[in-house]
């Protein structure tokens, strides 16, 4: 995912089609009046339909229907309040129908365990790519600029990134997104959560990623922490970051088919644009269990790169021909600096547990300690009840 896109923002009322519209306009009932300022929403007695940039609060009632028919933009100093048990369809139209939180915006959606706030798709045959997904926006620290510019989102091209490290987006708990992933282009395609320049003062917490079409959840940049993460049948990368990332990610449990892509990738910074700070990503993950479809199927587990650093805690990995992938020097080097280091590490059926394409010498007790002592995450406990499988 690396090209930028600029999406248009539309809004069809349901008197005249329930389709997706390509200008950046929101067009009115009456086809004679545009307002790209205002919320979107067309209703009906059974169901309102989103899509727009908001200006003001929008808080969603439980007793309502509501489907999401375009791109729904919280704007700066707005709110979006979704209540638990709450199943929001988004039109199967692809890429531009979506939900982004602004810089400056909040998105509240607290579900329970057994009333779960799920995303999802419309369609009779859900299919992964079907829509886009969930973005949110913070003025955290990136690396890919410095002090308070901002970088572009690839989709919706909103802006991220500052110097407010504890920057707060609001919170998401037991918050499940499915069949998200619809491509703009070859290269521009959107995630199940999409944290960009995301920062610590927001709450995350059992979120799941299901049957998406590019990655299950990425972040560039920001300090936002995430537990109790669960990402299913992501086509590309199920955990990917990159910019700078250096929050906590604890308690994750993923699980890959030989068709998907990695499990993780991590990226020190976006290679298409610079490591303008210097300074590499380095987050720290505890308790993760990776399952592929064995190692004769699924083949690598963790690719790390572009100089990406992290500490890595009680990590299970079962069934990849490879468990962790080193490329280019710059992230050799961060294993000989101590700066990308596991501590307690299981291999089930793995061929090669650590593969090193850098040019940089350095052996597997360098990268690694305790090996055969990780139990990982009890995904049987927390995961019980708001998530789901095929």
């Amino acid at each position: 995912m690396k090209k930028q896109l600029i999406l248009g923002i539309a809004l069809v009322s349901m008197i005249f089609s329930c389709s997706t519209d390509d200008t950046a306009d929101i067009i009115i009932n009456d086809n004679s009046v545009t307002n790209n300022t205002s919320g979107g929403g067309s209703t009906d007695p059974q169901t309102i339909f989103l899509s727009g940039t908001y200006t003001e609060d929008l808080t969603l009632d439980a007793n309502i229907t509501y489907k999401l028919n375009g791109s729904l933009i919280m704007a700066s100093g707005t709110t979006l309040t979704i209540p638990a048990c709450m199943t929001i369809e988004a039109l199967a139209s692809g890429s531009n129908v979506y939900i982004a939180i602004s810089q400056g915006a909040m998105i509240i959606a607290n579900g329970t365990a057994d009333c779960p706030i799920v995303f999802t798709s419309d369609a009779t045959n859900p299919q992964a790519g079907d829509w886009g997904g969930l973005i949110l926006l913070g003025n955290a620290p990136i690396n890919s600029v410095t002090g308070t510019a901002t970088a572009t989102s690839e989709i919706a091209s909103l802006p991220y990134g500052g110097n407010v490290a504890d920057d707060n987006s609001g919170s998401l708990n037991y918050v499940r997104v499915e069949y998200s992933g619809g491509a703009a282009d070859g290269q521009s395609e959107n995630n199940g959560f999409s944290f960009y320049g995301v920062g610590s003062g927001t709450v995350v917490n059992y979120i799941q990623a299901y049957a998406g079409k590019d990655d299950g959840i990425e972040f560039f940049g920001g300090t936002v922490n995430a537990s109790y993460v669960s990402v299913i049948n992501a086509e590309d990368d199920s955990v990917d970051w990159t910019e700078g990332y250096s929050g906590t990610l604890t308690n994750v449990y993923i699980s890959n088919r030989a068709s998907d892509d990695k499990a993780i990738e991590a990226d020190g910074y976006n290679t298409d644009f610079s490591n303008a700070t210097g300074i590499f990503s380095k987050p720290t993950l505890n308790n993760v269990t990776i399952v592929g479809e064995g190692s004769t199927n699924s083949s690598e587990a963790v690719r790390l790169r572009a100089g990406t650093q992290g500490i890595f805690s009680n990590i299970h990995i079962t069934g990849y021909a490879e468990g962790f992938d080193f490329d280019d020097e710059d992230t050799g080097n961060g294993v000989v600096s101590d700066d990308l280091q596991v501590t307690g590490v299981t291999f089930v059926d793995v061929t090669t547990k650590m593969k090193n394409d850098t040019t940089v010498i350095f052996t597997d007790a360098d990268f690694y300690t305790g090996e055969g002592s990780a139990t990982g995450t009890d995904y049987a406990t927390w995961g019980a009840n708001w998530t789901f499988s095929n």
